[in-house]
């Protein structure tokens, strides 16, 4: 049998995947083959570091602005505005702490780096908007059932400033592809939201003298803020629970290798997951013709899967036919 995909271009496998070593142990770890080891999984990382940087610097800005003028213009909406932001900058900042942790190389400890520390600021981030969103909930039902005299052009020229900062902020992190960044970003959404409705309950105020506009509209807001909060919940809980990544179909993975990868006869114990939540990654045992070079049919394996795929990192145990005795060994059509 040919070489499956030769390609001059291609490094080869390291060491321990030569055909002795089939049906034990992790066999052909191809780091190479991907284009970089664990160290080097920090994709646009400088980035996403310089652009939380910027949001964080101008949040913080107007953090105090808008508690001062809240308090000032007695409004639920900019007070809760204020508070957001000041959620936000620390949510930033927990987001900025993760990438420069992440940047560290994979060491004895944490063999995989340290970049699972992004969905783990997303998932805090998220649990913090849930908090807030509850807060600002029982603070509308408050003013609600005792409302209170608001000064609604100071809290229009406040809404306002806050609303060009907040809008600032999210053209900052426009582009961004990471759940970490995406949390950063749907708390800054947040903010300008709020901005948008104590402007629109200012005016309200101001031209009907409407007082129940300012906690009303709070509440439109909370609904949006908690769509939001739990989607990057509920997301980076995923991730951290080494769930499937979204959009990733387990089946295609036998589908893609199966009679499209010389040498391939079966493929089984397939598992995938994804670090910080982007591309996958995937283990298997590939079940292989005895006559088939190994080292080829793991690069082989590695390349596919990394191209009709976007799986990030593959590692493979080659068996030959009988190695396994497992009800799911062997293509899924020969499965009972």
């Amino acid at each position: 049998m040919g070489k499956p995909y030769p390609d001059p271009a291609l490094p080869r496998p390291c060491a321990g995947a030569d055909h002795a070593s089939h049906g034990h142990g992790l066999a052909g770890h191809d780091h190479a083959s991907h284009g970089h080891g664990h160290a080097g999984h920090g994709h646009g990382v400088p980035g996403s570091g310089r652009r939380l940087a910027v949001a964080l610097a101008i949040l913080s800005a107007f953090t105090l602005l808008e508690g001062i003028g809240g308090y000032l213009a007695n409004s639920i909406a900019l007070l809760a505005e204020a508070a957001h932001m000041l959620t936000d900058s620390a949510s930033l900042l927990l987001a900025i702490i993760a990438i420069r942790v992440g940047r560290r190389p994979a060491d004895a400890q944490r063999t995989f780096g340290h970049r699972r520390y992004q969905p783990l600021a997303a998932f805090v981030n998220g649990q913090l908007l849930l908090l807030l969103t509850a807060w600002v909930v029982y603070e509308a039902v408050m003013r609600l059932l005792h409302p209170p005299r608001v000064d609604g052009p100071l809290m229009l020229a406040i809404a306002l400033a806050g609303g060009v900062a907040n809008f600032a902020a999210f053209l900052v992190l426009g582009g961004t592809s990471t759940l970490n960044e995406r949390a950063a970003r749907m708390h800054v959404l947040s903010d300008l939201l709020g901005s948008v409705v104590a402007s629109i309950a200012a005016l309200v105020i101001i031209l009907r003298g409407w007082s129940l506009a300012d906690p009303l509209l709070s509440l439109l807001v909370s609904a949006l803020i908690l769509r939001s909060a739990w989607s990057i919940t509920r997301d980076s809980a995923e991730v951290l629970l080494e769930s499937v990544p979204a959009g990733f179909e387990v089946r295609r993975v036998e589908q893609e290798l199966v009679g499209q990868v010389p040498g391939v006869l079966g493929v089984h114990h397939v598992h995938a997951w994804s670090i910080t939540g982007e591309r996958p990654t995937v283990t298997l045992h590939a079940n292989i013709d005895a006559t088939a070079p190994a080292r080829d049919v793991i690069v082989a394996i590695n390349r596919r899967l990394r191209l009709r795929l976007d799986v990030e990192h593959v590692t493979v145990q080659v068996e030959e036919p009988g190695d396994c005795h497992a009800p799911d060994c062997g293509p899924q059509s020969q499965r009972g």
